[in-house]
């Protein structure tokens, strides 16, 4: 005898809220069809549901996110790192209280003495047929930024030798949901033939087929929940099995959406404008914002950044703020719309000789006008690079293309061999938009605070306190 076991699920909307309503349709119809045979099915998500860009996730923390998951009745999901560590420790101690779903992530752990109830490593399930299922959740190991916050994450390896053996004795099919990324997931695949399948994310990969890596089939959906992830197993009940695995991403554009899901998405809109209500700061005109030029709300950032740090000195790009300022009442909703990265304040250290290539490659048009995608950014390109603590002189070429002709620190040029702390947004750290930064060896971030925190202060520094 055969059964069919069916695993839909999502990872990294990024609280891309405008796609929630297709997501609840096709998940209904799912659920309808699947019920009305009398099959089994789970629903899953795969983490980074949170992204607190959009308002509804700033306003409720998150909480708004678990709650739309209770009301489409998923059953597991594990945590991404817009989970982890965009949310101070208490607010992700409790981000789950009311979930109706099973939390697993076994490689999370609280540092403060205990975890979270809803926290568990694994999770096993049972088919209408008997067979056992087991859930194991994993998430990535920024631990620069989860020390700082009070968690550990271990290293996803280790954690498996602990938990694999346990399940391959308790269950008969294993489900491993990884935030991890898909390196890791292919890695894992051919260290640990025994996992059935690996339901990814993190890194966006988008497998529309599935991908067969030694025993385990591989799946993800993209971002932003443009595609449903579908996973099919058929097993032989009497020897439980499988006898084939299946994995799928499907296009959900043309679904219809729901309307259940589009009004009380409209409500938490309205809810979340309320509670982001509170005025920061009153101006009588416009606060100017320009991406490719300086600006005196941009300079006065950047100065209230090395002020916070107490770096040697201070580089932001001005693309991180999205557009101008309100006349009038300035609120914490308008501060998020207009700064809404969950980047994080941050001091490196370089080398001289190393700081003034950063300055250099800064001021080229081929910076300023990038159109950087992730690394926490949520703006058009990256703008400018404004200086606190460093004096910059530049000219430009016959082709009108800019370059720096002196850079001094406290009124003296900058040393090659000397070392300097310099602060800026943790989004150089990853990647390979200003490398030297990347490279550096001693990085020091600042949670939970973003950068937008900082903003908040800039503004009643420079431009009054509200009223």
């Amino acid at each position: 005898m055969q059964e069919k076991l069916f695993f839909y699920y999502t990872n990294d909307l990024h609280s891309n809220f405008e796609q929630w309503p297709k997501v609840a349709s096709f998940m209904k119809s799912k659920k309808a069809n699947h019920k009305k045979a009398n099959e089994n099915y789970w629903l899953i998500d795969i983490g980074d549901h949170v992204d607190r860009v959009h308002p509804i996730a700033e306003a409720f923390l998150g909480k708004a996110n678990v709650k739309l998951l209770n009301e489409l009745e998923y059953d597991v999901a594990t945590i991404g790192n817009n989970e982890g560590i965009t949310l101070s420790h208490d607010e992700l101690f409790h981000l789950y209280d009311d979930a109706t779903f099973d939390v697993v992530c076994a490689n999370l752990n609280s540092t403060e003495g205990r975890n979270p109830d809803w926290l568990q490593s694994t999770k096993i399930v049972q088919s209408k047929n008997g067979v056992k299922i087991g859930f194991i959740g994993l998430t990535a190991p920024f631990n620069d930024y989860y020390h700082l916050l009070n968690w550990h994450v271990s290293n996803p390896y280790d954690v498996l030798e602990t938990y694999l053996e346990q399940l391959k004795q308790k269950t008969d099919i294993i489900v491993l949901l990884s935030h991890l990324g898909i390196t890791e997931d292919e890695e894992i695949a051919r260290r640990y033939p025994e996992i059935d399948v690996i339901i990814g994310g993190h890194t966006h990969h988008l497998l529309r087929t599935g991908k067969t890596v030694n025993n385990t089939i591989l799946t993800a959906a993209g971002k932003h929940c443009t595609y449903v992830g579908e996973v099919i197993l058929t097993l032989d009940t009497e020897k439980k099995e499988i006898v084939e695995k299946e994995a799928y991403a499907t296009n959900i554009e043309s679904t219809n959406n729901d309307t259940e899901t589009e009004q009380r998405l409209d409500k938490l809109q309205c809810d979340a404008e309320k509670a982001l209500s509170e005025v920061v700061v009153h101006t009588k005109e416009p606060i100017e914002v320009k991406w490719f030029e300086e600006t005196s709300i941009m300079q006065h950032l950047t100065d209230t950044m090395l002020q916070w740090t107490k770096a040697d000195c201070a580089l932001l790009n001005a693309g991180v703020l999205v557009e101008e300022f309100p006349v009038g009442d300035i609120t914490y909703g308008d501060v998020h719309r207009i700064c809404p990265h969950p980047i994080n304040p941050c001091v490196v250290e370089l080398t001289g000789r190393e700081l003034m290539e950063v300055v250099r490659s800064s001021l080229t048009h081929e910076f300023t006008h990038f159109k950087l995608k992730g690394f926490g950014f949520r703006g058009k390109v990256l703008g400018r690079m404004l200086f606190s603590g460093l004096k910059v002189n530049t000219d430009f070429h016959e082709d009108g293309q800019e370059y720096v002709t002196n850079i001094s620190f406290d009124k003296e040029p900058i040393n090659p061999e000397q070392t300097y702390t310099v602060a800026t947004a943790d989004t150089f750290t990853f990647g390979r938009i200003l490398p030297e930064i990347a490279r550096s060896k001693l990085k020091t971030y600042f949670l939970p605070e973003f950068l937008r925190d900082l903003l908040v202060e800039t503004l009643i520094q420079n431009y009054g306190r509200s009223l």
